[in-house]
């Protein structure tokens, strides 16, 4: 080896190899204090890019799952609606059975038949309320609602079902005048209460349906999420015993470069007399 005050080979090598583990610690502690084994372009843009990709498609399902708990939420008021309708069209068949009954005097008749038409009456009231954040799929005013359904903008679509008195094939003005047309208005209500209960459960199976297609947008959430971090994690057990191994490293290039810087004063001793 040259024996140069100049330069000093020795010194040059170990100053690499120094620098080489300072790279690397400060690396792994990047890893530990972000917890992150890609925390940006510059450790794998490949990567990077891909996890941003699948963060962004995790993320904008929050949006998906708004909508679907907004539509769930549209279809229970719609269905507590529907309870309440077929409970007031129960009602109503029994008191047009009792003012069918031929043997009942005029004050029992018009007290039946004003029971009726309040049972009527509150029943569009109950389907005109049934309304949620100004929205109704029971009082008629829509054929359908689009929520969303995935990240791409694709919709689940909702088919409304009308339960106010045109609906389900009654009027504002349906009643009876008498025995006789009570008896016929039974067979009326009956036919209005098979059809309420039918679009009851259309409605039961759009909900179902809307609760399947929630508990999916959750599952695949989260295997976008755990995908991501499969991708970008770090593992701290690892980075933390490379840690220890590095600082060692690190004290150890000191100590060498230390040695190395003291080689030319080894010259100074072919010029003592």
């Amino acid at each position: 080896m040259l024996n140069s005050i100049n330069t000093n080979p020795g010194a040059l090598l170990a100053l690499q190899n120094l620098n080489s583990t300072n790279t690397e610690l400060a690396a792994t502690q990047g890893r530990i204090n972000t917890g992150k084994k890609v925390a940006n372009a510059k450790d794998n843009g490949a990567i990077w890019s891909m996890a941003k990709m699948q963060s962004a498609t995790a993320s904008s399902l929050n949006s998906v799952k708004d909508s679907l708990q907004r539509g769930q939420s549209t279809i229970d008021v719609a269905l507590a609606a529907g309870d309440t309708i077929t409970d007031l069209l129960t009602k109503m068949k029994e008191k047009a059975l009792a003012a069918s009954d031929t043997s009942l005097n005029t004050a029992s008749f018009n007290a039946l038949k004003a029971d009726f038409e309040s049972l009527r009456d509150q029943l569009e009231k109950a389907a005109t309320n049934a309304k949620f954040n100004g929205v109704s799929l029971a009082d008629g005013s829509t054929t359908k609602l689009d929520f969303l359904a995935n990240e791409d903008g694709s919709n689940f679509t909702v088919t409304a079902q009308t339960l106010s008195l045109t609906g389900i094939g009654l009027t504002a003005t349906s009643t009876f005048t008498d025995a006789a047309t009570a008896k016929t208005m039974i067979a009326t209500i009956t036919t209005s209460l098979q059809t309420a209960t039918n679009k009851l459960s259309s409605l039961g199976t759009s909900s179902v349906g809307l609760d399947t297609h929630l508990t999916f947008v959750g599952k695949l959430q989260d295997s976008l999420d755990a995908g991501v971090g499969n991708l970008v994690d770090a593992d701290l057990a690892k980075e933390s015993a490379k840690l220890q191994s590095l600082q060692t490293k690190q004290q150890l290039g000191v100590q060498a470069l230390s040695i190395a810087n003291q080689t030319p004063q080894t010259i100074l001793s072919l010029f003592k007399g």
